[in-house]
């Protein structure tokens, strides 16, 4: 990249650019007012990356309570990432895995000892990627996409 990488907390004035990524990059997209809920309620976690003045990817995560996906019949505080998208003209530049570190830490701060997601179990390449920070697949759910596409929910446990 000829400019510099920045990453940072969202702010509402990129809700526009964040809307166009996701829609560019996923076939599950969101209407304005998810983004912008997600935002208020869990500001830290929703985190975007710039080259220069540029949004070119964008990860947003919220906190639930529910059972643990790795401690059978355990309530805790899960965060869970909703959605994560970079464009495709600047992935393998390591921008997914900065903006996904910074989100898991930010979950910290709203106190979730677990994070989780869904990936489609044909995206090896972000697969991949959440292996490297130590996520293991919990379990499959067939059919979980809008297409019938099944999904991997792939777990991290977060230390304190």
């Amino acid at each position: 990249m000829d400019q510099s990488l920045t990453v940072q907390d969202f702010e509402p004035k990129y809700l526009d650019e964040v809307v166009r990524i996701n829609w560019t990059c996923l076939p599950e997209n969101y209407d304005n007012s998810f983004f912008m809920d997600i935002y208020y309620h869990f500001p830290r976690s929703f985190v975007i990356a710039k080259v220069g003045e540029k949004v070119v990817g964008y990860i947003m995560c919220r906190v639930e309570t529910g059972f643990s996906e790795r401690k059978r019949f355990s309530l805790t505080r899960k965060g869970h990432v909703v959605s994560v998208a970079v464009l495709p003209e600047y992935r393998n530049k390591g921008i997914a895995s900065t903006i996904l570190k910074r989100a898991t830490e930010a979950l910290k701060e709203y106190r979730a000892t677990e994070v989780f997601l869904e990936v489609r179990v044909s995206n090896k390449n972000a697969i991949s990627l959440y292996e490297r920070f130590d996520f293991t697949t919990a379990r499959e759910i067939a059919g979980y996409y809008r297409d019938g596409e099944a999904s991997l929910v792939m777990v991290k446990l977060l230390s304190t």
